[in-house]
């Protein structure tokens, strides 16, 4: 896909790897439509961007509302006129087992990091089969790859999103639109230390869990985008980023179910909690 003098939109573009990836983007002259609920975030990524000589416009997006959503391609081809990427990138974290966390916790992750996905999709694919050539972006995760102790709601919501992409591009081969599904690894972004976490979870559990996660988030934002970017422009079905999803990938396929053996702190059960019976 050659995506300069293209339109991309992108969610979660305020921080971490929707910056780095609308940054990527807009070196190679891709005009952008960025979104995201963080307006201060969004006005820096859109200023870093425009200084790179492209087009932009500023959306503020809460992904999970129905609503917005609906009202977003409109807004987007009033500015540009057209849409050729849409890079489905926002998305959040929920610490604390599955019976630390709540109902209402878990739908909401779930509505952010699926459900707003499909709406998205839903939304855009009208204008993308305009383009002769057009491509849809989901972000999963390594953890819509492998399954940690500890990320019931996470893994759930990125194995969905890795799950809709394999079928959506399956129905879609035979059009002008792509779809890709990103696997990133530990990129170093601030989703470990602004996760929302249950009540129910002990301080020090929390605190614990927050050191483990920022130990595996290392490869700079800036090489991830790299990565998706270039997988964009070699029409990839998958992308996995970083040696880290490489590696469990592959011994996820070796040992379907037994390759925590290799790794038991990340499968260790949770421990009892203080506020539940």
């Amino acid at each position: 896909m050659q995506i300069n003098d293209c339109v991309a939109v992108l969610t979660g573009a305020g921080s971490g790897i929707g910056r780095a990836v609308a940054l990527a983007l807009a070196s190679r002259s891709c005009h952008l439509a960025i979104a995201d609920i963080n307006e201060e975030g969004l006005a820096e990524t859109a200023r870093q961007a425009r200084a790179m000589g492209v087009r932009v416009s500023e959306h503020k997006l809460d992904v999970a509302s129905r609503e917005q959503v609906a009202a977003l391609p409109q807004a987007v081809i009033a500015e540009h006129g057209q849409v050729d990427l849409l890079i489905n990138n926002a998305g959040v974290a929920l610490g604390g087992h599955f019976h630390q966390v709540s109902e209402a916790d878990f739908d909401w992750l779930m509505a952010i990091n699926f459900e707003a996905v499909v709406r998205m999709t839903r939304a855009f694919l009208p204008f993308l089969q305009e383009r002769p050539a057009a491509r849809i972006v989901n972000v999963s995760s390594l953890f819509g790859l492998v399954t940690p102790a500890g990320q019931t709601a996470y893994c759930a919501s990125k194995f969905a999103v890795r799950g809709f992409s394999n079928a959506l591009r399956l129905e879609l081969q035979d059009t002008s639109v792509g779809v890709t599904v990103v696997h990133p690894g530990g990129v170093a972004t601030s989703i470990a230390t602004s996760a929302r976490v249950s009540a129910d979870v002990a301080p020090e559990e929390v605190e614990r869990n927050r050191k483990q996660a920022q130990k595996l988030l290392r490869m700079p934002p800036e090489r991830a985008a790299e990565i998706i970017v270039a997988a964009i422009e070699r029409d990839k079905p998958r992308v996995l980023v970083g040696n880290d999803a490489r590696i469990l990938s592959w011994l996820e396929r070796l040992l379907p179910v037994n390759y925590w053996r290799l790794f038991p702190a990340l499968a260790k059960p949770a421990a009892p909690s203080n506020n539940r019976p």
